[in-house]
């Protein structure tokens, strides 16, 4: 039952409205993060299809999976984040939006060839594992009370050690090491799910004008995108069955 403002303390109603805003705000950061999702399986699923015709590589698929514009292809996203980062403060929100599109996009293309690598059954079966662990994880992080901060420092070096070991294992080609990667790589970005979440949350301010709170669910949106879409590629590459 609502309370009637009438009967409230004066701190009461800044907390409740306080409280509107916040749900409002950290809706639109997932929102954001969702249409950013959708748009990276939708490319996905229509590049694998492009790419493949008879069971042979298309030309267009031969250009993104074999020939030297793949390596554009893979580290465009890795650019883009960069750019989005250093650029975020000076360019308007509906620049800002558009930039997080691209790179969604972009970023599709390159997830492409996970169809190529596994079957689409377990795609789909480790996206709602992924879905699910992230949903809880983000849950965590937005209710508990309990001060995540100091987690930071410990998963942003798990973080450093998950990628120096990856180009590690480019030359190894050790399943072992792979499957310690994956292990790892799913507790580092489930802890930062619930780390984001919660620095996401703590960054809103209800003085903030409205070009600034856009901003800030855009990147907000970023961060948590990053973590699904590295959590999910980290079960993949534990549970996904190989074509």
């Amino acid at each position: 039952m609502a309370l009637d403002p009438r009967l409230m303390s004066k701190s009461q109603v800044q907390d409740a409205h306080v409280d509107v805003g916040l749900r409002q705000y950290m809706l639109g950061v997932y929102n954001h993060m969702t249409i950013g999702l959708a748009i990276t399986g939708l490319v996905a699923l229509g590049a694998s299809f492009a790419a493949i015709q008879g069971g042979q590589l298309t030309g267009f698929g031969y250009a993104i999976y074999a020939s030297p514009l793949k390596w554009v292809i893979m580290l465009a996203p890795i650019g883009m984040v960069f750019f989005f980062a250093a650029k975020l403060h000076s360019m308007a929100s509906s620049t800002a939006q558009v930039v997080f599109w691209i790179y969604a996009a972009l970023m599709g293309l390159s997830l492409s060839s996970i169809f190529l690598v596994y079957t689409g059954e377990s795609i789909t079966r480790v996206f709602f594992i992924a879905a699910g662990m992230f949903a809880g994880t983000s849950l965590y992080g937005y209710t508990t009370k309990k001060d995540l901060t100091g987690m930071g420092s410990f998963l942003f070096m798990g973080l450093i050690g998950i990628l120096i070991a990856s180009v590690v294992n480019i030359f190894l080609a050790s399943s072992a090491l792979q499957f310690a990667i994956s292990v790892i790589g799913v507790l580092v970005f489930a802890g930062l799910t619930a780390y984001d979440t919660q620095s996401i949350k703590n960054e809103y301010r209800e003085s903030d004008d409205g070009e600034t709170q856009a901003k800030k669910s855009i990147h907000g949106a970023l961060r948590l995108y990053l973590d699904f879409i590295n959590l999910f590629i980290m079960l993949l590459s534990l549970f996904g069955n190989r074509e």
